[in-house]
């Protein structure tokens, strides 16, 4: 808008005078000073401002007034006096509300219309934290490099798509996407070789991995600062450990990948569980130091849960990554890589993975970088190239990097109903849903259904990564945009399902359990028992209604209770609707895992809903 002119005449003050009133022209009138009622405050140049010799300090504990004389050509000033009926008094008082001035659509056209200058009146209305925040933002921002990890989606923003033509979106990559959780037990080193992962594909510069050297040395942990780039919480750097699900992403000319690193300690095996549910490939991260293997691979380790938890929730391959190979009391002993992978296989047999097919296992260092996109040198290590050259333990090449490339995920059916359970909403510009795509296709513009709540809801924009995409098909990590629904209307664990295939809710199930770790003080489950289910991303208390039968030696036998090492089939029953499906038509759907006082007691499938 023009700016309000002001003709500075020369003032003399008079100590004797006990008010002054200012001659009034035909063109200029008095403003009072509104900084006390109004946020907005002119900017004002000292070098305008001169003072006679003969005048004096003036009394801050005295009010003062000030004269500036408006323009009366100025559009804003003719439209206000309009509003006002020629009040010019009500004018000025209009002029100092801001908020209420623009709530006439007169004005709103002058306010559109005028040109942005060095003293734009919405411009200068604007909080200063917030013309800071947008001014810190540099332009050369790489949002490719700038990996934003520890993710929980109220922190991942959308980009801006005010200006996107939907003529420019992309189609989603063509390249197969894989999700990787990273397990084991704690200090096994999962956050390390993430953070190596990511460093090595150029995800993180120089200067950022030097920063975190100085911190971590700060901290006399010295080691942990590749780490550093997953645990980004103050409460993570300072104990050493993963308390939340990290995300990350990295490309090969294959694959697409995005890292889950989930933490080991037992208190947080609950998290563990929510990022293992995403997950499609497991890497199992095995300590090779003496003594830290036997620690979590003993009874109460996090080696043993954690192995079975991911065949559990649909991990469909297990790569076992002996890590820690170049600490000092292994040195690359291929006695030491033998001893961890021997006592290994056998467990993994019984958690149901089949060795020959479904587990690859590999040395490696994290911290060095040995065997991720590397191979190891013959000096450190002579006796691996021999090893996986005969294809010894199901592995037949040589870094990490390499084995991921040649997995190969199946079940994914482009073409079946849709089922994309929500790990968590938000609100930006509309509701985000944050979910994982576990079979169809979702579709821009399309209509789907929110259950169990049967609302319906249209997608305004689908986001892969950073990429505003078409569609987006089974195992794709994806951000939906709605603009009809609020956030109220979806909850973790709803599922997005179209119109014509809806996905079943019910208070009832009967499932198919394996007793594996019954506690000391509940040693049987009977009709009662209450525990915390896991199934997709539903965490929900159940009680067991009935024991239907014993499975033993293929038999069905009707006893009143099971013992652990047991199978058996079971009804429980769940305090709300909940949406799940039969293993046999929907595997993603119909996984689950039963806790209680933080052990994992029965894993198991869904066999059928009971209406």
């Amino acid at each position: 808008m023009s700016q309000l002119k002001a003709n500075a005449k020369e003032f003399v003050f008079n100590t004797s005078a006990s008010e002054w009133t200012p001659p009034i022209s035909s063109n200029a009138t008095i403003i009072n000073d509104s900084s006390a009622n109004n946020n907005t405050v002119e900017s004002i140049n000292i070098n305008d401002i001169s003072l006679n010799e003969s005048q004096e300090p003036i009394n801050n504990n005295e009010p003062i007034d000030e004269e500036e004389p408006i323009d009366e050509n100025d559009p804003l000033w003719k439209a206000t006096l309009t509003l006002t009926k020629g009040d010019r008094e009500a004018a000025l008082k209009l002029l100092e509300d801001p908020d209420s001035l623009l709530q006439y659509p007169e004005i709103k056209a002058i306010m559109e219309s005028t040109s942005s200058g060095d003293d734009d009146w919405e411009t200068t209305a604007q909080p200063p934290e917030v013309i800071e925040s947008v001014a810190a933002i540099p332009e050369s921002v790489n949002n490719d490099v700038v990996v934003k990890v520890k993710q929980s989606s109220s922190a991942a923003t959308l980009p801006d798509d005010s200006t996107e033509d939907d003529t420019a979106l992309q189609d989603s990559d063509p390249r197969q996407h894989l999700n990787l959780v990273f397990i084991g037990h704690v200090d096994a080193g999962k956050s390390t070789l993430s953070g190596s992962i990511l460093y090595i594909m150029g995800q993180v510069d120089a200067r950022t991995i030097e920063r975190y050297e100085r911190e971590a040395k700060q901290r006399n942990r010295e080691s942990w600062f590749l780490a550093f780039i997953m645990d980004t919480s103050e409460e993570e750097r300072s104990k050493g450990i993963t308390v939340e699900v990290g995300r990350a992403h990295f490309e090969t000319e294959t694959n697409r990948y995005t890292i889950l690193d989930a933490p080991g300690h037992k208190n947080y095996v609950p998290n563990m569980i929510a990022g293992a549910a995403q997950a499609d490939v497991g890497i199992l991260v095995i300590s090779a130091r003496k003594g830290e293997f036997e620690t979590g691979f003993e009874k109460g380790g996090q080696t043993r849960e954690h192995a079975m938890l991911a065949k559990t929730l649909g991990v469909q391959h297990l790569v076992v990554v002996i890590n820690k190979m170049d600490d000092p009391t292994v040195n690359w002993e291929q006695a030491r890589y033998e001893e961890c992978v021997g006592k290994l296989k056998p467990y993994l047999k019984q958690c149901g993975y089949v060795i020959k097919k479904d587990v690859k296992f590999l040395p490696l260092s994290g911290i060095a970088g040995d065997n991720v996109l590397r191979e190891v040198s013959a000096d450190k290590c002579p006796w691996w190239k021999n090893l996986y050259s005969t294809g010894a333990h199901n592995t037949t090449t040589p870094t990490l990097f390499s084995c991921l490339d040649s997995l190969v995920i199946s079940g994914r059916n482009p073409n079946g109903p849709l089922r994309i359970p929500c790990l968590d909403r938000y609100f930006e510009r509309g509701t985000v849903v944050l979910g994982k795509v576990e079979s169809g296709t979702l579709k821009m513009d399309e209509e789907i259904v929110i259950a169990p709540t049967r609302k319906k809801a249209k997608v305004d924009a689908i986001y892969i990564k950073d990429t505003k995409v078409r569609s987006a098909k089974p195992g794709e990590n994806v951000l939906i945009k709605f603009s009809t629904i609020n956030v109220e209307d979806i909850q973790k664990g709803f599922v997005l399902c179209t119109p014509t295939s809806l996905c079943p809710a019910v208070k009832e199930i009967e499932v198919h359990l394996a007793l594996i770790d019954l506690l000391e003080h509940r040693p049987i489950f009977s009709p009662g028992y209450e525990a915390v289910m896991h199934i997709h991303t539903v965490e929900i208390e159940v009680t067991c209604t009935a024991l239907l039968y014993i499975i033993d030696k293929g038999r069905q036998i009707r006893r009143p209770f099971g013992r652990q090492g047991q199978q058996c089939v079971a009804r429980l029953k769940l305090p709300l609707s909940t949406c799940l499906e039969p293993f046999d038509k929907m595997p993603a759907l119909g996984r689950i895992t039963l806790r209680d006082e933080g052990t994992t007691i029965a894993i198991g499938k869904v066999v059928r809903l009971v209406a």
